[in-house]
């Protein structure tokens, strides 16, 4: 997919909130967090409900959480809220950490998250949430 071709990045600058996002070669995107501040959880909530509203096709996503050691309770109630909206039905979403805290709360946002949402895996290696993320779907249904 060329970068013309490429949905733009509904991301308002507002200096550092604490994650970044680029799009993948598929199409998707990688969000890499460095920290989970009220600011950033509320910036990240914004985008990602943003990104939502004209979601038409399988998207592939990469959540990097490596760098992040705790998860909030705002953080696992944004991740449920965008997990469940309809148009999650079109997402593929790997979540990669580093440690069993994070681990086990991102575990209760995919518990929390309804049938036909969002798809998502969690994973303590990067390279194998890309394996997963470029499986054909047929594979993952």
């Amino acid at each position: 997919m060329s970068e013309t071709d490429q949905k733009p990045l509904k991301l308002a600058p507002e200096g550092d909130v604490g994650y970044s996002v680029k799009r993948r070669e598929d199409g998707g995107m990688e969000i890499v967090f460095t920290r989970l501040s009220e600011k950033t959880l509320e910036h990240w909530r914004e985008f990602a409900l943003a990104h939502l509203i004209d979601s038409d096709r399988l998207t592939t996503n990469l959540y990097d959480l490596r760098q992040i050691k705790d998860l909030p309770e705002k953080a696992i109630q944004y991740a449920v809220e965008v997990n469940n909206d309809p148009s999650a039905r079109n997402i593929r979403l790997a979540v990669v950490v580093s440690n069993e805290v994070v681990l086990h709360k991102v575990k209760d946002v995919q518990a929390l998250t309804t049938p036909g949402g969002v798809e998502m895996e969690i994973f303590t290696d990067i390279a194998d949430a890309e394996a997963w993320l470029q499986r054909p779907l047929t594979l993952v249904i």
